[in-house]
């Protein structure tokens, strides 16, 4: 666990500052469609609800990253 920590907690390269701002962004649009006070599709519900799972995926690997600067 402390493993971890220390990874979401070290520097994030910024390929994956990137990814993980993108994956926020999916998430934060997922959330703007499930919150409309509009009646929409099905598919389009569902489509949110995958770019929800993707988003939050997403944002939680690419925090994890970290630069390894021995290398």
């Amino acid at each position: 666990m402390n493993n971890i920590l220390n990874r979401v907690q070290g520097t994030t390269p910024k390929f994956f500052k990137i990814l993980r701002n993108i994956g926020l962004t999916l998430a934060a649009v997922s959330a703007a469609v499930f919150a409309s006070p509009v009646a929409l599709p099905t598919l389009v519900t569902d489509i949110a609800g995958y770019l929800a799972v993707a988003g939050s995926v997403m944002g939680a690997v690419s925090q994890t990253a970290v630069l390894n600067e021995d290398e």
